[in-house]
């Protein structure tokens, strides 16, 4: 970023020896740190193994455990098995204020680190999972010490010590298999409440086992704890109450109030006008609506920049909390404000906490590659106008000269955008269809006044199930997502649907269209040549796909029927030189895709590899990867970044520069 302030032509690159050497030990250690094993069971079944960095991270802490644990102590000796248990006790108690900090929202291991709380989530589960392999040793070494005399179950009905050290060992174990992947899934809100009443629990029976002098290590996680809650709180009231915030306009008691909004795939818009907090691109806040889902705060990506204005969510409709918003943006729909009528009377009273999470900022880099999966575009839509805002801001300082080539900014580095979209409908576009088109109106006007700026997007329409067959799928069941992981969808609810039914004869009429039965619609194969469907396939090349002879017409969104129609529609317009994608009508809503050249809209999946090599192939500095979407799209590009550096040849003095790769994943 200095290097853009004085206007260096090259700033995203460093050519000075040290500032080079740097660099390119910071590239080979994120390339190693990257690495990751994909363990494939079956075509179902498939898991990815921890990155490199990570595995490497948690066997440190393993070997350190595990020396403190036997250093000079020989396990072989019976005689020294009760010293080992010991040791491990005390060991095991002296983990958990780490166990603490590495949970807490607001702790001191991420403010030193410049890392939120959720980068180091997974470091808590490990280090847990450690103690309770610690804790296992400690109570193994005893029983064994005692099974010599046979004297375990006397020590279990007689010694209120050991009774109390297996009530904690027996706790732990709840928690170490209740936080387990598959349990947290199924129901995330209770893992959270049950998480934190059991090691309540535990911490209680821990300090019941521990003799003395060693309970101190009790007493330090529950100071850690307190503080992040009282920091939290004072936090929290500071930005909610108007009469201590003078940011505040509130009447109320609560000076957040917002409004709620039906979109496609029972999905809710949530704004809140004039909020009293700071953020930057990529972060995210808690929202608690008590009037809607009480004693309950979700954490949603905020999807809008500071420049609107306000707080945007983007909330996808599952059970619990989420249902409730979406059957109240539907009530706001169907209710609109009438003359006269307070304002107050369609909104809710919300609490905001936050904001949390951080990423490098993506202005310093020369290329930023950013791709999304279905809501995820919530984090990469923000990210890409927050570089466009700072280009705008910064295009008066413009001077021309040879060495300050005009993609040179006193704010940004940034001169390169490319924009990934994988959606399964495209109504799913007009999420961000306006301030998509707001990026490119931005970045067209900039390169008509000179300056070599470039920004490139692509929707990718998967098309992954027919709608009427998910509608139809018993019990509620979630559809097959797509190939890169589950995409966490979820169908409209019906009493849209049928408002959607009752207006789609005014949106837009099938003129010239032959009528076509069912049986014939049935009889006809898909757009391919090979009968299948263009939607399912991945692009290798783009530029084929958006030709005349690749354009694909179909809509597996629509009935049989409404696809073949569609189709000779299309094959009608595809004969017009026009600047419009598309314009079609669904059983949902009225579609109207981009009019603009700059936006592609392609039908099928993505291919990483081939669009991230794209990237790097016209880099001229430090490039940066951001992927948000599901844990199999994440896979895939955290591997196509491996292959690509590795490719590259960073370490071997090529010149080629590093990439620096960001990810955010669906999950808990």
């Amino acid at each position: 970023m200095s290097a853009a302030s004085r206007r260096d032509s090259l700033p995203a690159k460093p050519r000075a020896f040290l500032p080079s050497t740097i660099a390119t030990l910071y590239a080979i250690t994120r390339e190693l740190s990257y690495i990751s094993c994909p363990l494939i069971v079956s075509q179902k079944l498939h898991w990815t193994s921890p990155t490199l960095g990570r595995m490497s991270m948690i066997a440190a802490e393993l070997v350190l455990v595990v020396v403190l644990c036997f250093y000079k102590l020989n396990p072989r000796d019976q005689w020294q098995w009760e010293d080992i248990g010991y040791r491990t006790g005390f060991v095991a108690s002296a983990q958990l204020p780490l166990i603490v900090l590495l949970s807490g929202k607001r702790n001191i291991i991420g403010w030193l680190t410049g890392t939120s709380y959720e980068r180091l989530n997974w470091l808590h589960r490990w280090v847990s999972r450690i103690l309770f392999l610690t804790v296992t040793i400690h109570m193994a070494f005893w029983f064994v010490n005692w099974a010599r005399y046979d004297y375990i179950k006397v020590k279990l009905t007689t010694d209120q010590i050991t009774q109390r050290g297996f009530a904690a060992w027996c706790i732990l174990l709840w928690i170490f298999l209740s936080s387990l992947l598959p349990f947290r899934r199924w129901n995330y809100e209770f893992f959270v409440v049950q998480h934190i009443v059991t090691f309540v629990g535990f911490l209680a029976a821990v300090y019941l086992h521990l003799p003395k002098e060693v309970k101190v290590w009790v007493w330090l996680p529950i100071g850690f704890y307190v503080f992040d809650r009282v920091l939290r709180a004072l936090a929290t009231l500071l930005l909610n109450i108007p009469l201590l915030n003078r940011r505040t306009r509130g009447s109320g008691i609560m000076c957040s109030r917002a409004t709620f909004q039906p979109l496609s795939q029972g999905t809710t818009r949530i704004t809140v006008k004039n909020p009293a907090m700071h953020w930057r691109p990529g972060q995210h806040v808690f929202l608690t609506c008590h009037a809607l889902a009480p004693l309950q705060a979700h954490p949603f990506t905020i999807a809008s920049i500071p420049e609107d204005g306000k707080l945007e969510f983007l909330v996808k409709s599952k059970s619990g909390g989420t249902k409730r918003f979406f059957r109240q943006a539907e009530k706001s729909q169907s209710l609109p404000i009438a003359a006269g009528e307070s304002y107050r009377l369609h909104t809710r009273s919300v609490i905001v906490e936050g904001p949390y999470g951080r990423i490098r900022p993506l202005r310093q880099f020369d290329s930023v590659f950013l791709i999304a999966g279905s809501s995820g575009a919530t984090f990469t839509v923000p990210l890409m106008r927050d570089i466009v805002s700072c280009w705008v801001k910064n295009a008066h300082h413009r001077i021309d000269s040879v060495n300050h080539p005009a993609f040179v900014f006193q704010g940004a580095a940034t001169r390169y955008i490319r924009f990934i979209w994988a959606i399964r409908s495209r109504e799913q576009y007009d999420w961000f269809k306006p301030q998509l088109e707001m990026v490119v109106d931005d970045v067209r006007q900039l390169k008509s006044e000179g300056w070599q700026l470039e920004i490139a997007m692509s929707i990718y329409v998967t098309c992954e199930e027919v709608a009427g067959a998910e509608n139809s799928r018993p019990g509620g069941q979630k559809p097959l997502g797509l190939s890169h992981g589950e995409m966490e969808e979820m169908t409209v609810a019906q009493n849209f649907r049928r408002h959607a039914e009752k207006e789609k004869d005014d949106v837009t009429s099938f003129d010239s269209v032959p009528s076509i039965s069912q049986s014939q619609a049935d009889a006809i194969p898909g757009c391919l040549p090979n009968g299948s469907c263009c939607c399912r396939r991945t692009i290798e090349d783009e530029g084929a796909a958006l030709s005349l002879q690749e354009q694909c017409c179909c809509n597996c969104e629509l009935t049989r029927i409404e696809t073949v129609k569609e189709t000779l529609l299309c094959t009608q317009g595809s004969n017009q030189n026009t600047e419009t994608s598309y314009q079609i009508s669904s059983d949902h809503t009225d579609v109207k895709l981009s009019s603009s050249r700059e936006i592609a809209m392609l039908f099928g999946r993505p291919q990483p590899h081939t669009l991230i090599r794209q990237t790097l192939e016209q880099a001229l500095g430090e490039s940066a990867v951001v992927v948000c979407g599901p844990q199999g799209l994440v896979d895939e590009v955290r591997q196509s970044v491996v292959a690509l550096s590795d490719e590259r040849a960073v370490h071997k003095g090529t010149g080629a520069q590093g990439i620096y790769f960001h990810a955010e994943s669906f999950g808990y």
